[in-house]
């Protein structure tokens, strides 16, 4: 073979050893080698490069019939020879050994490029790389929509409304909306939610008894999803500040303190309301001191004790909250939330909240915010047996969906890779408002 190189069908020539017919097989393989001589000339209009009549002679071989098999399953199988194995080893053992494909050339460096004598290097983990297969081989990270547990917010209305701070996200009607966006998770393999109440103020009051009301709107709501879904799994939130007229996870003082014995008793009744409604999963995000055990008596005192609790561990003071804050009008009435929930600085101390949250019962170990937070989720991955969750919080989601809509990222890839990389940190499930979205995208739907 001779002449500029095309991508022509590369010719095996496999040799049938019988007792008196030598004959031969041409198998067409998609490669690159140089043309036949003469073949690519203009006079052969009509060459078809799935056929070629090639002379056995041209490979220094005795005239016999040759046919003509290509290796596209698109054309049918590819026929055999009719051999037994004894006699194609017995063919190779008398040197009659079929020709491979020709080996394709090392392709061409571009001009300039230095020559150098290839480094010594023992260990070269780009070979680990250097293909989609290999690497989908060796991803060490999986995700999946059975990872995500989807935030969705409710109200007494029938319409939806949007939260023009997190683009894409409503408050849903929880007879109406609610239930066909939980159809829409479910459809591409998101079955696990919590629910976040935007409560009318009027029945907001400084010691959130709303919260514990089994006729208020998660009661309701809780009800009317696992009438519909029974195998729907069910978080909750179980803090005062959608029910305080202050704003505050906890009763607040008159001198502005928090305060949390109290907070937490008035937390129990919240769980065990939600428990009784038919809550799968009760999460406690207030960051009081001795929630999590006294919510587990609570819970098996009446008889809860297969409800799951899903423990803030590691709630930050963040500044990542204010959309989240807008979607349920539950901005603190005074002041800040610091003395309850942890300084940012922090690492070591979410060691303090993971032994007391182990110790008392929790069930899951729950760190927010997640993408700036990921050393705290690889610390308590790193320390506990427990499943850890992350939650992408609410300033997470729209910085995302921000830099997409303004094109300074592509926001598909950037929501895919940040939910990898909380689950890369450790997390096994994570809280997310991308979950409908990601599911979507992991399930091959634009």
């Amino acid at each position: 073979m001779m002449g500029k190189h095309k991508s022509l069908p590369a010719l095996l020539l496999l040799y049938s050893f019988g007792s008196s017919v030598m004959a031969s097989t041409i198998v067409n393989m998609p490669l690159n080698v140089g043309t036949i001589k003469g073949l690519d000339r203009p006079s052969h209009g009509k060459f078809n490069p799935n056929f070629v009549p090639i002379r056995p002679s041209i490979f220094g071989l005795p005239r016999r019939h040759l046919f003509v098999v290509k290796a596209s399953t698109n054309d049918g199988p590819i026929k055999k020879l009719g051999m037994s194995d004894a006699e194609c080893e017995a063919a190779v053992v008398a040197g009659n050994i079929p020709e491979a494909p020709p080996v394709p050339p090392i392709p061409a460096s571009p001009a300039g490029t230095p020559v150098v004598t290839s480094f010594d290097i023992t260990r070269r983990p780009r070979r680990n790389r250097r293909s989609p297969v290999l690497r989908s081989a060796f991803q060490e990270t999986s995700l999946s929509p059975a990872n995500f547990v989807y935030p969705l917010f409710i109200h007494e209305g029938e319409e939806d409304t949007p939260i023009g701070a997190m683009p894409g996200c409503y408050r849903l009607g929880w007879r109406h909306g609610l239930l066909e966006e939980v159809a829409k998770a479910r459809d591409v393999g998101v079955n696990s939610i919590v629910l976040f109440p935007k409560v009318p103020d009027a029945l907001k009051t400084p010691t959130g008894d709303e919260a514990y009301n089994d006729n208020g709107l998660v009661p309701r709501t809780i009800q009317l999803l696992k009438d519909k879904y029974p195998d729907l799994i069910i978080y909750t939130d179980v803090a005062l500040d959608p029910y305080s007229s202050d704003g505050h996870d906890g009763i607040v003082r008159e001198d502005g303190v928090i305060m949390n014995d109290e907070t937490v008793h008035q937390l129990c009744k919240q769980a065990v309301s939600q428990a009784r409604a038919g809550a799968d999963v009760v999460s406690p995000s207030d960051m009081m001191d001795g929630r999590v055990g006294a919510i587990r008596s609570a819970l098996d005192a009446e008889g809860f004790q297969l409800v799951s609790i899903m423990s803030y561990t590691a709630k930050y003071a963040s500044s990542f909250y204010g959309p989240f804050r807008e979607a349920l009008d539950s901005n603190p009435r005074f002041g800040d939330k610091k003395t309850y929930q942890m300084n940012p600085a922090n690492y070591r101390e979410a060691m303090i909240e993971l032994r007391a949250d182990e110790s008392e019962g929790a069930d899951i170990l729950l760190v927010k915010p997640g993408l700036p937070y990921l050393d705290v989720i690889r610390l308590l991955r790193d320390n506990s047996p427990l499943p850890i969750a992350a939650y992408q919080v609410s300033g997470e989601y729209s910085m995302i969906k921000a830099g997409g809509v303004l094109k300074m990222i592509d926001e598909r890839k950037v929501m895919l890779e940040s939910l990898m990389c909380l689950r890369r940190a450790g997390a096994d499930i994570i809280l997310t408002y991308f979950a409908l979205q990601a599911a979507r995208c992991l399930c091959g739907e634009k």
